[in-house]
Parts: C-alpha cells; structure tokens; sequence
C-alpha cells in the first residue's frame, strides 16, 4: 500500500476547488462528494486510510463555498445544485480522461444522482449514502418528512443568513465557531448511541481552522436552488449502485433510502444500524468499507489519476 497524499487546485467555472488524493495514484479512484455545511474533512481520515488500504486512490474536495475552496456572499449563492454536479464532472476530469467511482452523502448523494443522470460516463460505480430520491419536498409525499427539530434547525439557518454575514465581519471567535459546529452537528447523530461530543469537536477544530469562510460554508449551501425535480429520471441511470443509510437518520429516514434504491435499476440497499445522518461513524466502518471495496472491485476501473 503506498498511502501518499498530494493536493490539487482543480478550475471550474466561475470558482477553484480544493483536491487531496490519497493512496496509490495506480489504484482505481474513488471520488468522495460531501454534504451541505461539511468540507472534505467531514470524511474520517481512519475511513479514507482503510478504503486506500483496500487498493483505493481515494479523492476529497472542497466544494464551491466549503473548506479551502472559492467562497460566495453569504446568503447569495451565485450556483445551483446542478452546477455542483457539474464541478464533481470537472473534478473527475482533472484527474485523467475517464471515470471514477463515486461515492456521495446527504447532498453528496443528490451530487451523485445528477452527475450519474448527465455524466453517466463519468461514473464508473454510485454509492449513494444518507440521500433521497430527487429532491425533498413535493416531488415525494410519499416518503416520511424531516423531523420537526430539523425542520426547525433549517429554519433557523436559513433566518440567520444575514446575521451569519455581520457575525463574519465581525470576526467570530474561533472557539464560538467550533460551538457552533458541534452543535450543528448534534441533532443528526443517533439517538441510541452516545453523540461523540470529543471528536467532533476535534474534527470541528479542524474544519474552523481549514475554512476559508466558515459562515458561507454554513449557510449559502442550504439556499441553492435544486433545479427541476428528477426522481422520476432515476431509472435512467445505469452505473451500478449502492445505496447506504443509517437506520436511526432523522433527516431522511430509512424509507427515504429504500425508495432511492427502487428508482434506480439493479441498486443495492444496505442499512447502517445506530447510525443517524452522519459522516459513517467508526462502528460502521468494517461493514461500510467492506461493502464500497466489493461494489467497486471489478467493474471495469476507471484510469488512473494523474
């Protein structure tokens, strides 16, 4: 196993986006797509560590207004969803004509849903964790909705888009930002397990210390515009899928992940027990890499990074 890092700085229209390649660049790639509020540091070190021991170059960005890469006013983001599905593309290709496997969570996982639908060639495998099928809200009344706490959170955000601005020109203390972030974080964890309050607030520490501007990564991706409803496109997609999700996620719960699955032909449904909508906490970690190395093995591996 050769477990080298390297960072890149990748063009897309209008912005560049922060690129860490991990492992051997010789292994086939798996590209790692984050939620809303999270950077790529959201994806446990420990895990990229053991898919790169698995034979996995695996790449984590920053996406438009996260971690290190190109930020926006907050409250005024001049992108789309579609247009993150578009700088997942140019990411791939930044790496090397081709295709990589593409793993995505939360918003990550809509990411993936729209970059499998118009770059089908660019995808060699989905996985698809903590998602839904399309977009939340009327295109599914079928499926259970947000809990009131989270709706209530969202609210919330979106409310303070302003006072996130003037707590920026103020300069917020660091230490109020790493709060925040835990707190942020708190309601989405399982419930039957204890929430990790130490770890996070380390990884918080990390992310407030690696942001560019950490009240637009807190706020402007929760604003976009979804662009048209797409689940009944679903079945168009032809990369193999897995989809992951966390018995206990109080955001998108259970059957959110089972309908996503039924959309898209030939998918794969896997549960996460004592797991809510969280970044795969390190319990999962033995079932989650086995399944991603064995649903990314042998399919046709994309070339190598450069």
């Amino acid at each position: 196993m050769v477990d080298n890092r390297c960072t890149v700085e990748v063009e897309v229209d209008g912005a560049e986006l922060a690129a860490e390649l991990h492992g051997d660049p010789a292994d086939p790639a798996i590209l790692l797509i984050h939620g809303a509020g999270h950077c790529r540091l959201n994806w446990p070190d420990g895990f990229v560590r053991r898919l790169v021991a698995g034979g996995r170059c695996v790449v984590r960005y920053d996406a438009r207004d996260a971690g290190a890469s190109t930020t926006f006013p907050v409250g005024a983001p001049p992108y789309t969803l579609p247009d993150l599905a578009e700088d997942a593309a140019a990411v791939i290709d930044a790496l090397g004509p081709g295709r990589a496997h593409v793993l995505g969570m939360s918003q990550g996982a809509a990411v993936g849903q729209l970059l499998a639908l118009g770059h089908p060639d660019r995808v060699a495998t989905l996985t698809l964790a903590s998602g839904t099928p399309g977009i939340p809200g009327q295109e599914q009344p079928d499926l259970p909705p947000v809990s009131e706490r989270l709706a209530a959170f969202f609210a919330q955000v979106e409310q303070d888009a302003q006072g996130a601005r003037a707590e920026q020109d103020a300069g917020a203390a660091r230490e109020t930002v790493i709060e925040s972030i835990v707190e942020g974080e708190r309601p989405f964890a399982a419930a039957s397990r204890p929430f990790d309050e130490d770890g996070v607030r380390r990884l918080a520490a990390r992310i407030a210390d690696h942001a560019r501007d950490i009240a637009a990564q807190s706020t402007n991706p929760y604003l976009l515009d979804a662009g048209p409803p797409w689940r009944a496109r679903l079945g168009a997609i032809t990369a193999p899928t897995l989809v992951l999700h966390g018995e206990e996620d109080p955001l998108f719960p259970p059957e959110h992940g089972r309908a996503l699955a039924a959309e898209i032909p030939g998918a794969r449904f896997l549960a996460l027990p004592g797991t809510g909508h969280e970044v795969f906490p390190e319990h999962t970690w033995d079932t989650v890499v086995t399944a991603v190395l064995a649903h990314t093995a042998n399919r046709d591996d994309p070339p190598r990074p450069v």
